[in-house]
């Protein structure tokens, strides 16, 4: 362990966390980060930081293929819930709040109805209770054709996103995004957009999930459009619904500040 990251085995494969740049202590109230598709944990970066410099333990997962994470890609959202569970059991954690993004938030919600013993609480970024594809992103990511790169790119970020003007300064989220996915190995995308794609149980493991739950929707969103979002959390006995003005899919990098805010709240 570093105080960048900590380095666990899960499954034979090595799997990365950061730990928002304190030294994981699984003694403090403990918060895991999924990202979305094709992408790794950098996309935490703030509320990772923030939350592990005040009295939360932070693991910030890359999954299985992404970002500083060894094997091959996992091939459903299912799979995904368990190996959370398996890495919390690697990290000497019994129960933690996860925080998800788009595949991870339905990981996630999936984890919880799995593993209900332990998830503490929720916070979904971007989910609703189904996750279709459109065929085009997906043939495109199959190909590893770079098409499938500016789809992703272009539908994930709202139209304040794509003029400029981030409150964090130096900061250009569409280039960065472009980045991150261009860093991604070939067929992890792919692999990540059919899992979501597959993923048809949204209805089914909402009735099993009892802890509290925390959904962030983006008010121009054109992945997991608000009103799949408000459908999501009319399924979920203990949720509370937050939509964010003038932001797309990408509502942790987008709307930095105020994701955290909502966090720390519910956290």
């Amino acid at each position: 362990m570093s105080r960048a990251g900590l380095t666990l085995s899960v499954a034979g494969h090595q799997v990365f966390a950061g730990t928002g740049g304190r030294p994981f202590d699984a003694s403090l109230p403990v918060v895991v980060f999924l990202n979305g598709a094709g992408m790794d944990h950098s996309v935490w970066s703030m509320q990772s930081r923030y939350l592990a410099h005040h009295q939360r333990a932070v693991l910030a997962l890359d999954l299985p293929g992404h970002g500083s994470s060894a094997g091959p890609p996992l091939r459903s959202i299912e799979e995904i819930a368990d190996w959370t569970a398996a890495v919390l059991e690697a990290a000497g954690v019994a129960q933690a709040s996860l925080v998800g993004h788009s595949m991870g938030a339905v990981a996630a919600l999936t984890a919880a109805a799995r593993h209900p013993q332990r998830v503490q609480r929720l916070a979904l970024l971007g989910c609703a209770p189904a996750m279709p594809v459109h065929p085009d992103l997906l043939a495109a990511a199959e190909a590893n054709d770079p098409a499938a790169i500016d789809m992703v790119n272009g539908w994930a970020h709202g139209a304040q996103a794509h003029l400029g003007g981030h409150p964090l300064a130096g900061t250009w989220l569409t280039g960065q995004g472009r980045r991150l996915l261009e860093r991604a190995a070939p067929g992890v995308l792919h692999a990540d957009l059919a899992a979501c794609n597959a993923w048809q149980d949204g209805e089914a493991l909402s009735a099993k999930v009892d802890c509290p739950v925390l959904l962030l929707i983006g008010a121009e969103d054109k992945m997991t459009p608000p009103r799949a979002g408000k459908k999501l959390g009319s399924l979920l006995s203990n949720c509370r619904v937050e939509v964010l003005e003038r932001c797309g899919h990408m509502l942790m990098t987008e709307r930095p500040v105020e994701t955290l805010e909502k966090l720390k709240g519910f956290l």
